[in-house]
């Protein structure tokens, strides 16, 4: 099954956007386009989708508003050109708030929140899909999946990351913190400037180094405590 979508925005050039930027992901659906947000709650009362993309000025009525009357709330994306309505729209339990024009790059971070919402969240009450938990990064402007699971570490160069994995290595011009930061907390964890790490592909920890495919990675001064507390349930010895 893929993720079906439903886009609402008053410009059918913003519209024209999202729909390119969507179309580069293979198990993704878009359901239907709206340019009157009315016309869309019947659709969203025929089938349940799972991610609305919808924009917040429009005419006839406000994206929050639509928001606030909705039946049931699928995952939800703002796409907006002001910044003024974040504040409000995050008390609506929205997913991301992006900002016109939209980037690609920026698109493929929202994308990796919705992966790992539909595929991680067993209770989520959106879908039913199962398959292998994943995000998509783009490598040589292609966009390659990578399994959650296949992922060993990752290594900060510069301007760089550098993924290794069981399957290949993949460079990648992003930032170690970016990537973090899209990666789920209970599974990965930053143990270095330099080195994120999977918790689960630890084989062996020595002093201030874990080791994962026979590869020892330092464990970072300022990152020994939570680390410890986090793989170890072992606070840092006091001097």
């Amino acid at each position: 099954m893929k993720i079906k979508c439903i886009i609402i925005d008053d410009e059918q050039l913003a519209i024209n956007v999202i729909e390119s930027h969507l179309k580069k992901f293979t198990d993704v659906e878009i359901i239907n386009t709206f340019n009157q947000p009315l016309k869309a709650y019947s659709s969203l009362e025929k089938e349940k989708i799972d991610v609305l993309f919808i924009d917040i000025n429009m005419p006839q009525m406000n994206g929050l508003t639509f928001i606030e009357n909705l039946n049931y709330k699928p995952l939800i994306v703002i796409t907006t050109a002001y910044r003024e309505y974040a504040v409000r729209s995050y008390e609506l339990n929205i997913l991301d708030y992006l900002v016109k024009p939209i980037p690609f790059n920026r698109f493929l971070k929202t994308m990796n929140k919705i992966y790992q919402q539909v595929y991680l969240n067993s209770e989520n009450q959106h879908t039913h899909l199962r398959q292998e938990p994943h995000i998509f990064l783009k490598v040589n402007k292609k966009l390659i999946k990578i399994n959650l699971n296949d992922i060993l570490y990752i290594e900060s160069l510069k301007d760089y990351i550098k993924l290794i994995t069981n399957v290949g290595d993949h460079l990648v011009h992003k930032s170690l913190t970016a990537i973090t930061d899209e990666l789920p907390e209970s599974s990965f964890i930053r143990i270095h400037r330099s080195y994120t790490i999977s918790i689960n592909k630890i084989e062996a920890i020595e002093g201030n180094t874990v080791e994962i495919a026979s590869r020892k990675i330092p464990i970072g001064r300022n990152y020994l405590k939570i680390t410890r507390d986090r793989i170890l349930n072992t606070p840092e010895e006091e001097n």
